[in-house]
């Protein structure tokens, strides 16, 4: 989807990164946090209840609450373009965040700085983006479920998918405590050990309390729509859109987990809400599985691609 742009900053020796799609003039925007623990900036303004309509960049970031701070970098870098919010005084560049915890990986005091973000945006381009561990995937992992020690590595996944006149770009952050599913129910990644995942020996071990280990986790997914959609209509979409995750994976929407879907529109096309409903959660899905297809060792954490 060539009016979206995105950029990535990355550090794979300190184990953290950001991601920033820098939105064209006039994108709608709506989202829904369906985990217990989000971690976000600017989230109520995208609510249908709130006035802003149009946002101008999301970022996605590590780091936890301290890569939140990185969205400055948005700001300025939008700020010297004169791009946002037009006030009476000045454009206000509006720029969403949401972070995951990524903290554990490698070095525990290492998030995104607003340089960081601001060379992320100086480097966007058109997609589609390279994927695994890059961005705010760098450090991502996943299959916490039965303890850090088995779990994998995550990362940052992308997907467009076309239907007729309609386009759909996804790109997920995958930070999960649960297993990732391919499309028929088995485990594609997620808790190992002694080389075998340990759901597929029974699956029942994951009705057992976990034992993440620590206690953060969150799969952030970004839906671009080339439609002109209202942004109560893209809150719809962004709550329906869960329901990706919750098929691709297991289990999901734990208390451990702080899930956030946004959903950004900028197009004329028209479509059947359900429609749109069904495409984005396809999206959804694939970019999570694509995230784990491409992740890669990192810090001693295995990568599906370090296994297949």
């Amino acid at each position: 989807m060539d009016s979206f742009k995105i950029g990535h900053f990355t550090d794979l020796k300190r184990g953290t990164g950001c991601t920033v799609i820098l939105c064209p003039e006039e994108t709608r925007a709506s989202a829904y946090a369906r985990g217990v623990s989000p971690g976000t900036r600017e989230f109520a303004l995208l609510s249908p209840f709130r006035k802003v309509e149009q946002i101008n960049a999301l970022f996605l970031t590590g780091g936890s609450a301290f890569g939140l701070d990185a969205a400055g970098g948005v700001m300025r870098y939008l700020s010297e373009r004169n791009i946002g919010y037009h006030t009476v005084l000045r454009p206000i560049p509006i720029v969403p965040a949401a972070v995951i915890y990524d903290l554990p990986v490698l070095d525990v005091n290492a998030f995104p700085t607003s340089d960081d973000a601001y060379q992320a945006c100086r480097s966007a381009s058109s997609f589609p983006t390279p994927q695994g561990n890059i961005g705010a995937g760098t450090a991502a992992t996943i299959g916490k479920w039965a303890g850090v020690e088995s779990m994998m590595k995550g990362g940052l996944g992308y997907f467009q998918l076309n239907y007729e006149h309609i386009e759909i770009s996804a790109i997920s952050v995958v930070n999960a405590v649960g297993d990732i599913l391919d499309q028929k129910g088995n485990v594609l990644a997620g808790a190992y050990r002694v080389g075998k995942f340990i759901a597929e020996e029974n699956p029942l071990y994951r009705w057992q309390p976990p034992n993440p280990g620590f206690g953060e986790n969150t799969v952030l997914i970004a839906l671009m729509f080339n439609c002109h959609l209202s942004k109560l209509e893209l809150h719809y979409l962004s709550e329906r859109a869960h329901n990706g995750i919750v098929r691709t994976i297991k289990p999901a929407h734990t208390r451990y987990d702080g899930d956030v879907i946004f959903s950004m529109s900028h197009g004329s096309e028209s479509a059947d809400l359900d429609l749109l409903t069904e495409l984005a959660i396809e999206a959804t899905q694939q970019s999570i599985i694509s995230a784990v297809n491409e992740a890669e060792e990192l810090g001693g954490i295995i990568g599906l691609k370090n296994i297949s």
